[in-house]
């Protein structure tokens, strides 16, 4: 058990991965990254409803790291916002939801069934393999819901390198 351990935090620790704790002010979430992110807002659909979506993210040993958040618009229920994130990531990476999940509850966080990590096969519009390493959840905050996603994409399944990034996701 302890050559697993230290075979997964040499990965995470590879110099092509300079892992660093990020602070994502309008998420109120402490966040790890192998690279230093870019930000970015805009508005999308989220289960019919138009929400205002922070991101971070970043690209480091041939893989893409993102965290995104958007605050739900009252009477929008978690469940259904997180199920269909969950899909349309997952179509985005050229897989289909539902897929395996374990459940993804940070300290904080809203113990959702739809609270999940998971990992999907796709295709890239290219035609190239794709892996989707992501994690959803929730939490309330005053009368506000606020929903987060995290996900390495990259060309197979990396999880010692995922359970670092997704370890690294702490609520403030």
């Amino acid at each position: 058990m302890v050559g697993a351990g230290l075979a997964a935090l040499l990965v995470g620790c590879s110099p092509a991965l300079n892992w660093r704790t990020v602070m994502f002010d309008a998420a109120a979430l402490g966040t790890t990254f192998p690279c230093k992110p870019d930000q970015e807002a805009r508005r999308v659909a989220l289960a019919g409803q138009a929400v205002q979506m922070e991101m971070m993210g970043c690209e480091a040993d041939g893989a893409t790291f993102a965290v995104s958040h958007a605050v739900l618009p009252a009477g929008t229920t978690p469940a259904v916002a997180l199920q269909h994130w969950q899909a349309a990531a997952s179509a985005r990476a050229g897989a289909t939801w539902p897929a395996a999940t374990t459940p993804f509850v940070p300290k904080g966080a809203l113990a959702l069934p739809e609270a999940v990590r998971t990992t999907v096969q796709g295709q890239r519009p290219d035609g190239a393999a794709v892996t989707l390493q992501a994690a959803w959840f929730a939490r309330v905050v005053g009368p506000e819901v606020h929903l987060y996603h995290a996900a390495l994409y990259s060309r197979a399944p990396r999880p010692e390198v995922a359970d670092v990034f997704f370890n690294g996701l702490v609520l403030k």
